[in-house]
């Protein structure tokens, strides 16, 4: 049995925090109905189609669900939603600000007719405040937040490779429905979760909020480096390959000197005695470094970090990823049926032995639609009637 067997979520979502925080509830065993503009749907079906012709936004975030096609203006929709209502648990949203107001499907008027539902409503800047109503994309959130501020190189800032504020408010999502659910148990009713990706993301960013408390210079922008602990980032091998190393304290620092540079006295010199010096001297300091690592391939400058277990990493890309032995190891992977035929997918963190999360197939758009309905009492004759009348 998993934890989320027989709680039913009904979501209207598109693009990825919602998708994301829905597919881990479904993980857990949640019945996840992806109700999807019809002709069309989520618009992250067609963001590309690297993956057998599908997007790798949708196969990575709607894996187990059931993909219900509705046009939620038609006459017949708001009915529809509210008989999937009467039998749900959890509402997600994050359609345009407003839009599930004006649908009807806002928390102050369904609380009343359904006091178990909960609600979570995911967008941008939050349910109120004065930018409520401002459009929010993952690269604009991580402006809004200060993260670009802190993150590339000097000379210009840099985003993040994937999609962090989105994933940031996907998470808090899940993990705020999760409490709402013991939370009914408790209370016997529901409750409104109203999360942002700016609040998200702003979590995120309290190191770096907190270094600049009170008016203090915040964490220049350092690359791949840390921007204040030295050393610590990228260092190039002999063989032209890169190696992520990284110090936390004088410890490290003096078997760092013994064993990897094989250069004690560089321990004791006055340029580099604690942290604040090496980081204030990072250029001097690293010329050395890369001295030493010259005369080296990155797997021996590994050897030699692993040896005085100094932490290291491998700048490793997407293929790397795929291929990785500790993945591999601990059989991370599984396969996953799409509508373009099995794909691997990884296995969601955590998940305790007592249980098989659910790695059902990705839908097709409308896959369940028929199912759906006639589970809500519609006959094949009023099926065809809404197909003909395109409301699904």
């Amino acid at each position: 049995m998993r934890p989320l067997d027989g709680i039913t979520v009904i979501t209207l979502e598109h693009a990825i925090a919602a998708p994301f925080c829905t597919r881990q509830l479904a993980d857990l065993g949640a019945r996840v109905i992806k109700v999807e503009r019809p002709g069309v749907g989520d618009f992250a079906r067609a963001y590309d189609s690297r993956v057998h012709g599908l997007a790798s936004h949708f196969v990575w975030t709607n894996r187990s669900k059931e993909s219900l096609t509705l046009d939620v203006k038609h006459e017949e929709a708001d009915r529809i939603l509210h008989k999937l209502l009467a039998g749900a648990d959890v509402l997600v949203q994050n359609l345009a600000p407003g839009a599930a107001e004006r649908l009807g499907l806002g928390y102050e008027a369904l609380q009343e007719k359904y006091p178990r539902l909960i609600v979570c409503d995911i967008s941008g800047y939050g349910n109120d405040g004065p930018y409520r109503d401002k459009k929010a994309y993952d690269l604009l959130i991580q402006s809004e937040s200060g993260f670009l501020s802190i993150t590339g190189t000097g000379d210009e800032p840099a985003k993040a490779g994937c999609s962090i504020a989105d994933i940031a408010a996907g998470m808090y999502a899940y993990t705020n429905v999760l409490a709402a659910l013991i939370q009914r148990g408790k209370t016997g009713r529901g409750s409104h979760i109203d999360v942002s990706m700016l609040e998200g993301m702003a979590e995120w960013m309290s190191y770096p909020l907190y270094y600049a408390f009170d008016g203090a210079p915040p964490p220049p922008r350092a690359g791949a480096a840390h921007a204040t602990i030295y050393p610590y980032g990228p260092f190039p091998g002999g063989d032209g390959k890169t190696v992520m190393l990284g110090l936390q304290n004088e410890r490290e620092w003096l078997l760092f000197c013994e064993k990897v540079l094989q250069q004690p006295a560089l321990a004791t010199d006055p340029r580099f005695f604690n942290n604040a010096a090496r980081s204030a001297a990072r250029a001097e300091l690293r010329a050395l470094i890369v001295e030493v690592f010259s005369k080296l391939t990155a797997e021996q400058v590994i050897e030699r970090l692993d040896a005085a277990q100094i932490a290291n990493a491998h700048m490793n890309d997407m293929h790397d990823l795929w291929q990785h032995p500790q993945l591999k190891a601990r059989e991370r992977w599984v396969d996953v049926d799409t509508p373009a035929g099995k794909i691997p997918a990884l296995l969601p963190p955590g998940v305790p032995e007592t249980y098989e999360p659910r790695m059902d197939p990705v839908p097709a758009l409308g896959q369940h639609t028929d199912a759906i309905l006639a589970e809500l009492g519609y006959d094949v004759a009023a099926i065809a009637a809404l197909r003909e009348e395109k409301a699904i």
